[in-house]
């Protein structure tokens, strides 16, 4: 997100630094150190892979693993395995890791390619021009991970239960009913290429009503996505009664990304944050939580 759970929190405007390994900052460390307690049964954890993962040892993966099905999750979404230039497979600690969560008894949701300059380059001036070519370029890249991936991936005996693009949809950026009716036909175009479903992402900024909301992301249900809605709590870009209404507006079968994270830095300055207790999971909908590294079992990842 310009406001941004999944690659915007995180990243935006760190996202190069951040992927490169650079510290998340004091905040994020003296928070993780306080501690942070989840609900049983959360479901669905996200893991944003960082090169600075690479230094953690077997045990460690382990540990974490195992204290993420102690805690109810039984499926991790990788947010990438490819960022820019980076591809994380390449010296296979990501794959390693993986691994060790696939004998914990994780399913695997894996992440395709991420553009560092996506928010950059859909908010400039003029981007709704060129913007149906840049998405067929996203895709692409995507595409060619994914087949990259699958060779290692099977010598691995690593199964795949589903695959997540990182590109989020928001209603800033597909306000427009021709561009959401584009936008669901290429996700469809690009889910029926893969072996496993498709995973995407979105987040609501008040440009559409929470009902028109929930009718779009069932539209992309209905053409066989496995849409993730994020809830806003960490950004707080939208108000509380707000984002609720938000929230209940959304088909059962969208699940709800639980932010377990609370914004500390002013707007426009660089992204920091400290953990925070993410809201209860929500009946009828799948549930996830973001992030694996704000969450106190896996504190070795924000050392």
């Amino acid at each position: 997100m310009t406001r941004p759970p999944l690659l915007r929190p995180l990243l935006r405007p760190l996202l190069r630094r951040l992927v490169l390994s650079l510290a998340l900052g004091a905040g994020l460390a003296s928070g993780l150190a306080a501690g942070l307690a989840l609900p049983a049964a959360a479901g669905t954890v996200f893991y944003q892979p960082l090169n600075r993962d690479r230094s953690l040892n077997r045990q460690q993966w382990q540990q974490i693993w195992q204290q993420a099905r102690a805690r109810g999750f039984d499926r991790v979404i990788v947010q990438w395995s490819a960022y820019g230039d980076e591809r994380f497979e390449q010296d296979d600690w990501l794959l390693a890791s993986l691994a060790e969560a696939h004998r914990q008894g994780l399913a695997l949701v894996v992440g395709l390619a991420a553009d560092p300059a996506y928010f950059q380059t859909v908010l400039q001036p003029g981007w709704k021009d060129r913007f149906n070519d840049y998405w067929a370029g996203l895709q692409r890249q995507s595409l060619a991970q994914q087949q990259r991936l699958q060779p290692r991936l099977r010598q691995l005996g690593l199964p795949v239960a589903g695959w997540y693009l990182p590109a989020e949809l928001s209603d800033r950026l597909f306000a427009e009913a021709p561009r959401r009716a584009a936008i669901r036909s290429q996700l469809q175009q690009l889910a029926a290429r893969l072996d496993q479903p498709l995973h995407i992402s979105a987040y609501s900024t008040g440009q559409l009503s929470p009902d028109a909301n929930g009718a779009w992301l069932q539209q992309l249900q209905d053409a066989g996505l496995q849409v993730w809605w994020q809830d806003g709590e960490g950004i707080a870009e939208l108000p509380a009664l707000v984002r609720q209404a938000y929230l209940q507006a959304l088909p059962c079968p969208v699940g709800i990304v639980r932010e377990a994270f609370r914004q500390t830095s002013a707007a426009g300055a660089p992204f920091k944050a400290v953990p925070a207790p993410p809201q209860p999971p929500v009946a009828c909908h799948p549930n996830a939580v973001f992030a694996l590294q704000y969450l106190t079992w896996a504190v070795a990842l924000s050392e």
